[in-house]
């Protein structure tokens, strides 16, 4: 990290490359871009569907879009059970005002629970690969269903460039996903939305045409100002750092990962939101101070171990079960790179 000594690696990565890449995305390029879509969907029902978690990222991106280029977007929410009460009151306060259509896909939460449960048994350190695979294989699959070409993410630079690979494995891993839950899942997956390597990577993209955007790489964007700019005019409500909107993450976010496995998560955010230029070190070393769980967490944990039906003697067993790494199980580490090696240069 910068701040008088050394500068680590991801400080020069984020240098050297995400940052002249992200220059490349410009606010002139989504205007041209937009302009297209408006042309080509002006006689369909939608210009495009926007994934809405009622958290910052989407939630300031469903405000901009609309009022910058009055695209007309079908907001797409995945209900995975985990839903904080703030989330759902600022969902409703954008569509409402916004005057804007709000789909909801409501995922199975038995087949929820069971294949949560078994990624805590396995022993990975991203448990919250259930919900973020939920989350993407059904806005595009729904996409895809409903012949819609583009999807808004909230995805962006400006507050997670920087995450340390060994913390986490692709959340869309699907190979991996089925791995693990064949070890340790006890209920069979007939509706969770599943998302295969070859529908991602080739069918959707190449096949279907579908495009994600990520405009938020081409604004001038920051928390700070999106959240200033929502509560003003929506009264959306902060819930604390991010992606704390859902119940689950923000429980693995601020104790599981910290506990287990001594990774805090607001240390690769915070870095990102410096090397942005919308947060100092100073203002990040001294939220560090902080203990990373914010609110009552005898209270948050009896409520999680109640939705998954586990004891508290349960919980502590899969607390001390061995650490383990994504290698440990299937992957698709070996498909990635011959997509990358071959499959791209077939379809450039």
């Amino acid at each position: 990290m910068r701040g008088g000594g050394a500068i680590c690696s991801h400080c020069r990565d984020f240098d050297n490359v995400i940052k002249p890449y992200w220059q490349g995305f410009s606010k002139e390029w989504l205007e041209k871009k937009i302009a297209f879509i408006k042309e080509e969907c002006k006689s369909k029902p939608y210009d495009c569907i926007l994934g809405l978690s009622g958290g910052v990222d989407s939630s300031y991106l469903l405000h901009y879009m609309i009022k910058e280029y009055d695209l007309r977007i079908l907001a797409v929410h995945i209900d995975a059970g985990w839903n904080t009460h703030t989330a759902k009151r600022n969902i409703s306060k954008l569509t409402e005002k916004l005057q804007i259509p709000l789909h909801t896909i409501k995922v199975d939460f038995d087949e929820m629970r069971d294949l949560t449960i078994a990624f805590l048994k396995s022993g990975v350190a991203n448990c919250d690969v259930p919900q973020d695979h939920a989350f993407f294989a059904a806005l595009y699959g729904y996409a895809v269903q409903n012949g819609i070409r583009y999807v808004l993410t909230g995805s962006n630079f400006a507050t997670e460039s920087i995450y340390p690979p060994s913390w986490e494995h692709d959340a869309m891993d699907s190979i991996q996903l089925r791995d693990i839950h064949k070890k340790f899942g006890k209920e069979p997956l007939v509706t969770f939305p599943i998302v295969s390597f070859f529908d991602y990577y080739i069918l959707y993209p190449k096949i279907y045409k579908m495009e994600v955007l990520r405009p938020l790489n081409n604004i001038k964007y920051g928390k700070k100002i999106a959240i200033d700019t929502l509560a003003k005019e929506y009264g959306w409500e902060n819930y604390g750092n991010k992606h704390c909107e859902s119940l689950w993450t923000k429980f693995f976010q601020e104790y599981f990962l910290p506990t287990k496995f001594g990774y805090d998560k607001r240390r690769p955010h915070f870095s990102s939101m410096i090397l942005a230029g919308d947060m100092s070190r100073e203002e990040a070393m001294r939220l560090l101070e902080s203990p990373a769980y914010q609110g009552n967490l005898e209270e948050d944990l009896a409520v999680i171990l109640e939705k998954l039906d586990l004891s508290r003697t349960e919980w502590e067993e899969i607390m001390q079960t061995p650490k383990k790494s994504y290698k440990d199980y299937e992957n698709n580490e070996e498909l990635y790179q011959y997509k990358k090696q071959y499959l791209d240069k077939f379809f450039e």
